[in-house]
């Protein structure tokens, strides 16, 4: 059964630093180093209205886009930006894309974590409680529920004319 373990803040200090790497990797072309699991979103402060930049993993790619969730949850200033500018790109190894940010429901954003566990169980099971702070014991179940709870995005490409 999914339970909380504690509670997770957004990174500081030298954790954040590490946790940025990625950026500037991006930043140097090398972004296909990281295939299609990562991507670096382009967007804007909501506050500042400064261009700013994360790495987020991608937890699922359809038809659709991308789908990434926002692990530190409703408050990670990514997800505010996307919430009130959704027009952004993203940069998936070399490409970049224009984009929409489109929010899912808990339900499908349940869905979409139960198919990431069948794919990344054992980096899903045993990362999630260090993470983001739930335990789980591998159900579906157990990620469907964790998957409610994570506000999801769907990154939908957009015709640029």
């Amino acid at each position: 059964m999914m339970k909380v373990v504690k509670t997770i803040q957004p990174p500081a200090g030298f954790t954040r630093f590490v946790l940025r790497i990625p950026i500037y990797l991006y930043r140097l072309k090398l972004g296909w180093l990281f295939g299609r699991r990562l991507l670096l979103l382009n967007h804007t402060g909501c506050v500042s209205g400064k261009p700013r930049q994360t790495v987020l993993e991608v937890a699922e790619r359809d038809g659709d886009g991308y789908v990434v969730a926002s692990g530190w949850g409703s408050t990670a200033a990514w997800y505010r930006n996307v919430r009130h500018a959704p027009d952004v790109t993203i940069q998936v190894g070399t490409r970049t894309v224009p984009v929409t940010a489109v929010p899912l429901d808990p339900e499908e954003g349940g869905q979409v974590f139960v198919r990431y566990g069948s794919r990344h169980r054992a980096a899903a099971r045993y990362a999630l409680p260090h993470l983001l702070g739930f335990a789980v014991d591998g159900s579906d179940a157990d990620f469907r529920a964790v998957g409610q709870r994570l506000p999801f995005v769907r990154f939908v490409p957009r015709a640029e004319f």
